[in-house]
């Protein structure tokens, strides 16, 4: 199970890897076959693993879609959350935010501050947090993407994070008709794991400095814009405050 979660590791490593415009240090493909032959005998494998690095914490990860057939009933019907000992917790998840790119002359980098998002069950959700992404037309990922950490605190109907995602590609290099998706996502005892709550999303022409509040769509998190659903007649929204740096 452990080498399992090691080159669960590695494979994250290459996958960042190619989703990288810098070279140095990066995990390559001549590495991945290095993991071959423990693939291929992973019940007998007992040597020293060929990297050095830590286990992904073992969670529930779900194929898209998966958690849905899980859970078909409302989530107003589940009785709130706090059922479980916090023993049971399996591990939190960290964020994984990435540091603001080099700039580049004539080239414009996003900074967006994700200050709140408005839910009237908010302070039921166990360990919030937001999954960030890009995604073009066809729902393809066009920058890494980024788990910020765990929410500040939880008050009345908003869930604070008041933390910068920095987007990973300059603005000029977006393809036309991309969007950045925000998945909210908590931690469900009962089910003991974490699921997306909502989701929602920012087109191009959206991208100016300020504050801005985008709706909030029901889940599954439609990529590709086809068949949205807003949550709920209820004016929630998620609270953002945009910074562009241009040299």
């Amino acid at each position: 199970q452990k080498t399992l979660a090691k080159i669960a590791t590695c494979l994250e490593l290459r996958s960042a890897a190619l989703q990288s415009t810098q070279s140095q240090d990066e995990f390559k493909l001549e590495d991945l076959k290095k993991l071959e032959p423990i693939l291929k005998n992973i019940l007998t494998y007992n040597k020293e693993f060929p990297f050095d690095v830590q286990p992904v914490p073992l969670r529930k990860i779900l194929a898209p879609g998966e958690e849905e057939h899980l859970e078909f009933e409302e989530d107003d019907e589940e009785g709130g959350a706090g059922a479980g000992s916090p023993d049971s917790f399996p591990a939190r998840v960290p964020g994984t935010l990435l540091p603001r790119l080099p700039s580049e002359p004539g080239m414009t980098l996003l900074t967006i501050n994700i200050e709140k998002i408005g839910l009237k069950d908010a302070g039921q959700c166990i360990d919030p947090y937001i999954t960030v992404s890009v995604k073009d037309l066809n729902g393809i990922d066009l920058t890494p993407v980024q788990d910020t950490p765990v929410a500040l605190r939880k008050e009345d109907t908003y869930v604070h994070f008041n933390v910068d995602i920095e987007i990973q590609k300059h603005i000029e290099r977006l393809t036309k008709g991309a969007a950045i998706f925000f998945e909210f996502k908590h931690y469900k005892p009962k089910k003991r794991f974490t699921s997306t709550k909502c989701f929602a999303f920012m087109e191009m022409d959206e991208i100016k400095p300020g504050a801005i509040v985008i709706e909030l769509y029901k889940k599954p998190t439609d990529f590709k814009r086809k068949k949205l659903q807003l949550l709920t007649k209820k004016p929630l929204y998620l609270h953002l405050h945009q910074t562009l740096h241009k040299e």
